[in-house]
């Protein structure tokens, strides 16, 4: 109840504040969040986790959606990434065709999956990327909750229930909705990624985990840092040959995906997927940040550089502490990994406070999965991903 109406405050914060989708979301989501506060001690927690889903999420994303008009900046380019994918081989322009920072593609070519039906000829909501980034971060949270109960979700009902009412919940959570009712392109790359860190919890499951996070890493760069986090728990956990068999599977999918537009045009996909994002184009994005690395970079070339070696010091740092003192528990990997792109969003030259879902989520999925080991007469495994989220409450 306590989180509704935290959640209750900050979408009133957002609706007095923000502007356009921003706002439509707040409008829905401030009663949403209230009467859910209101029903949590007469109703049933996962029947309230699921309206609250719907008004917080279907209800704006439905609305948003009828009004038409031009798609957002994100939803245009993997549109056009997914057609260049189709006729060229790459979701890139060529350098000759960056006239402005909305020819700019800064994300890597399994982006440009949810443009496809577009590019197949798909009109109105089937054809809509927004659609299909929201499908599939539902869908990709569902798994990762699944992977949290002790038996299979087709033959037990509880466990099913359990795993339906925990992904709602995480739907109906500011950080999860406002971003999938507006449509950005980071619920999906975070929801990956947290299945990766369910699977993870089995050595058995190890492969699997390792190809979540390799496709979230194929579709942003933002993923990258859960490989070394991840893999260096796994040295101390299950030894290096783990490790590194994990390290190659998730790696071996970012290459799958980044090699053949390398091939097809290495000078484009330099521009648009490394140099864009770090603010070293002629055309820069206007979106800007109150974070330190973005002010840093607005004062010009040398704050920029500053910024830039900032975020290299933060990057050694990472690498050091994973070394010197690995995570030894899954737990500790989940919590390095935030800070360490807490760390990194703060101090980018071209970062967005956007970018915290990381971080947020992260920290959200944490406290979810905070929880006692179940009775020994179970006979169940009393590592997190094994533990019944039934047990919760």
């Amino acid at each position: 109840m306590t989180a509704y109406w935290l959640f209750a405050a900050y979408a009133v914060a957002v609706a007095l504040l923000a502007r356009g989708e921003d706002e439509v979301w707040a409008v829905w989501a401030v009663p949403a969040y209230g009467v859910a506060a209101v029903m949590l001690p007469r109703s049933r927690t996962g029947s309230v986790a699921v309206l609250t889903a719907v008004f917080a999420v279907a209800a704006p994303l439905l609305l948003l959606l009828a009004q038409g008009g031009e798609l957002a900046a994100g939803m245009t380019v993997i549109e056009r990434s997914a057609e260049l994918l189709v006729k060229d081989g790459t979701p890139y322009l060529p350098s000759w065709q960056l006239s402005s920072w909305l020819a700019y593609n800064p994300y890597l070519p399994a982006m440009a999956l949810f443009g496809l039906p577009s590019a197949a000829g798909l009109q109105g909501a089937p054809g809509n990327p927004r659609v299909w980034l929201v499908l599939v971060t539902v869908a990709a949270l569902g798994a990762a909750f699944c992977t949290l109960v002790p038996h299979s979700v087709r033959g037990c009902t509880d466990c099913r229930r359990g795993a339906a009412r925990y992904t709602a919940f995480a739907v109906a959570c500011p950080v999860m909705a406002l971003n999938l009712a507006v449509t950005t392109t980071d619920p999906p790359v975070l929801a990956l990624m947290l299945v990766s860190l369910g699977l993870i919890a089995r050595p058995e499951r190890a492969f699997a985990s390792a190809a979540a996070l390799g496709l979230a890493s194929a579709m942003k760069p933002t993923a990258w840092l859960a490989i070394p986090v991840i893999a260096a728990m796994l040295r101390t956990r299950d030894g290096t040959r783990a490790a590194i068999r994990f390290t190659a599977t998730a790696l071996a999918f970012v290459a799958a995906a980044l090699i053949p537009a390398v091939i097809a045009s290495p000078e484009a996909t330099l521009q648009n997927t490394v140099l864009f994002p770090l603010g070293l184009t002629y055309h820069l994005t206007p979106a800007r940040s109150l974070m330190p690395g973005d002010l840093l970079a607005r004062t010009g070339p040398v704050g920029h550089d500053v910024a830039a070696a900032l975020v290299l010091v933060a990057g050694l740092a990472i690498a050091v502490s994973l070394v010197v003192r690995p995570p030894r528990d899954l737990r500790a990997a989940t919590w390095r990994l935030a800070l360490g792109l807490a760390l990194m969003f703060a101090l980018g030259p071209a970062e967005r406070f956007g970018y915290f879902i990381y971080p947020l989520g992260l920290a959200g999925w944490l406290i979810l999965t905070r929880q006692e080991p179940p009775p020994a007469a179970t006979r169940v495994p009393v590592s997190v991903a094994d533990r019944s989220v039934a047990d919760i409450e």
